[in-house]
Formats: C-alpha cells, sequence, structure tokens
C-alpha cells in the first residue's frame, strides 16, 4: 500500500491525485514547485516503475512541465529525481526565473525555505489544479 515518505508530507501540501502520481506543492513561496511521487511501494528509481507505468510518468511530468510554464510563465524549468535524503521515488518540477532568488544556482540547499500563508497556499492549489483540469488531467483530491 502506498504511503507518502513524512519528509514530503511534512514539506509540502497534496494537490491531489494523477492516475499515477500524488502531486504535491513544496511548502515554499520562492518557486512554483511541483513534485510527482509515484503511487506505488518501494521505488526508488524512475527504473524501478513497469514499462507501463514509466509511459504514465511520462505523460504527467509533461503535463506539470505545461502547467508551469502556462500557468507560471517559466523562464526554465529545472526536472530532477535526487533522492539523497528521501529514498521514496519523488521527481521535483521547477519553474524558474532570472530573478528568482537562487538563480542560476539550484534551488536545493541555498536558501531556507519560506512557508506560504495559508491564504496564499489555497489560491496557489486552486490555481495548480484549475490549470490542470484546463490541461486535460483532473486531481482526485
Amino acid at each position: 500500500m502506498f504511503k507518502l515518505h513524512d519528509a514530503l508530507a511534512r514539506d509540502c501540501a497534496v494537490v491531489g491525485d494523477l492516475p499515477l502520481c500524488r502531486l504535491l506543492l513544496m511548502n515554499d513561496c520562492q518557486y512554483p514547485w511541483l513534485i510527482l511521487v509515484p503511487r506505488r511501494e518501494n521505488v526508488r528509481e524512475v527504473c524501478d516503475l513497469s514499462a507501463e507505468d514509466q509511459q504514465l510518468y511520462l505523460v504527467e511530468s509533461n503535463a506539470t512541465c505545461a502547467v508551469l510554464q502556462n500557468t507560471f510563465a517559466a523562464e526554465k524549468l529545472n526536472v530532477a529525481a535526487l533522492g539523497n535524503m528521501v529514498p521514496q521515488l519523488h521527481i521535483h518540477h521547477i519553474a524558474r526565473f532570472a530573478a528568482d532568488p537562487a538563480w542560476p544556482k539550484p534551488v536545493w540547499g541555498l536558501l531556507p525555505a519560506k512557508a506560504y500563508e495559508s491564504a496564499t497556499l489555497a489560491a496557489r492549489l486552486t490555481k495548480i489544479r484549475a490549470a490542470y483540469s484546463a490541461y486535460g488531467m483532473e486531481l482526485v483530491a
């Protein structure tokens, strides 16, 4: 049975579930930062997914990239699966801008996270859910 790693549950807000992945929003208002977590047990790497799940992940990742580009007008997208601290497979999708506080460096470990205020978080979640819906992908809450 799928269980979200405690660190991801602590550091993120749940946007909803896609057919394969749980979609999370990193609780750091400095960047539009989404994370896809395949809802499969004991998966550490993309290559650990079945061939069918790998294809579904690619569809969901491409949709996530499109949502970040179209919703936030990202200048660059950073997509990465590090997993050095959290072994559960989770793939970061981050919209980057020349004016963001970490540019042009990677966001990891450079600055402390700045949590969303509750009203801003609720608005951001609504905006992201609407963007997936407009893209033709419904999120299950």
